[in-house]
């Protein structure tokens, strides 16, 4: 069947090129419904047109196989662990204390408040907590450990959609927060009696001759092909392909950062188009109880890595730099510091790619939790 791959192609294509026309309008609309969302929402409305059912059509394996293995190991080839060192242990910490409220805060929510009418009714009868791996995968890792643990908790789509539209709104709000907070990191640094408000050393510039972006895209492909050939859970490929991912990165000297993490976006919109096919439009909705839901486990996230930030007495600019690495990702992360100082813009970079290296492992966490104490 043709269609389902058609139809992939010109929403992928359509989409990548919308998203970089410079013309204000569109960008407008893409400050508001970005790429991956759009990319999802597509081929549900031709396939709605059409009424034609592609949710069983060979793309959805072949992109199982081949898209979303690729998605992960370009952009787990993407991290270098030594720009790392350049950030400091301290912001570290509170960037990996923001990540553990995210994987961990559902399940705790669930066992303390089981008999509320939002555990039993909404995430257990309703089923919406196999929605909350991928926003998980989404907070911390991205869009491809988003669609990673979608895959790994066979979230329903009617349920995904639901989660990619709340997920976009809140981003869009919290990342106008985050502006306003990073703003006020002075008064809170008084506030709390920070005194640890030094600027980290500078980001050390990945230098020399790169691979050729074919020879990059060769070597990633191989390494898809091998794991298919030798592995069939998709939970070990996920794993072993992340750390192929960070071995390329981090061996190979001549490694092409830049293509790599140029080439998962890029696949990511792929596989947010194929997934589009499965889409039925008929069966889509809005949770209030699960948004407020939402709500509460972000502003958790804020208020958890404060505390945190307090305790190791470090800059509390880091609290808002470590969320948007966190939720808002490595588009939102560098603007949000540059208003507070722009000389940090390429510790927020490093600090998103972090995220989106570690989001699916979190995921798998936040999976494992909820299967072992909840399900």
């Amino acid at each position: 069947m043709i269609a389902p791959w058609l139809i992939s192609a010109f929403t992928v294509i359509a989409v990548y090129y919308l998203d970089k026309w410079e013309n204000k309008h569109i960008k407008s609309v893409f400050d508001w419904v970005p790429a991956i969302l759009l990319a999802y929402i597509i081929p549900a409305i031709v396939s709605y047109v059409l009424n034609a059912d592609y949710s069983q059509a060979h793309i959805h394996s072949f992109s199982k196989d081949y898209f979303i293995p690729l998605a992960i190991v370009a952009v787990m080839s993407s991290l270098s662990l030594g720009q790392l060192k350049s950030i400091g242990f301290k912001p570290l910490l509170v960037f990996a204390s923001g990540s553990l409220f995210i994987a961990v805060f559902p399940i705790l929510l669930m066992l303390f408040f089981s008999d509320s009418e939002l555990i039993s009714q909404t995430l257990t009868i309703d089923d919406y907590w196999m929605g909350i791996p991928p926003i998980v995968g989404s907070w911390i890792g991205g869009s491809t450990s988003q669609l990673v643990l979608k895959e790994l908790v066979e979230c329903p789509e009617n349920i995904f959609l639901t989660v990619l539209v709340m997920d976009n709104i809140l981003v869009n709000i919290w990342t106008i927060l985050m502006f306003q907070s990073i703003k006020k990191s002075g008064t809170l640094n008084a506030w709390f009696t920070i005194t640890d408000v030094a600027i980290p050393e500078d980001i050390r510039v990945e230098k020399g001759t790169k691979l050729k972006p074919l020879l990059s895209a060769l070597i990633l492909l191989a390494c898809v092909v091998l794991c298919n050939f030798i592995i069939e859970s998709f939970v070990v490929k996920v794993v072993l392909l992340s750390l192929t991912g960070l071995a390329l990165s981090n061996f190979i000297k001549q490694w092409n950062f830049t293509f790599a993490l140029k080439a998962g976006r890029i696949l990511i919109i792929i596989v947010m188009a194929i997934l589009g096919l499965k889409l039925q439009i008929a069966t889509l909705g809005f949770n209030m109880p699960f948004f407020g839901f939402l709500i509460v486990w972000l502003l958790g996230h804020f208020i958890f890595m404060l505390i945190i930030a307090k305790l190791l007495n470090v800059n509390m600019a880091w609290v808002p730099i470590a969320s948007m690495a966190n939720v808002g990702g490595i588009a939102t992360a560098p603007a949000v510091t540059a208003a507070y100082n722009i000389k940090w813009m390429p510790h927020a970079i490093v600090l998103a790619i972090l995220s989106m290296a570690t989001g699916t492992f979190w995921g798998m966490l936040t999976i494992w939790l909820l299967k072992t104490f909840i399900k």
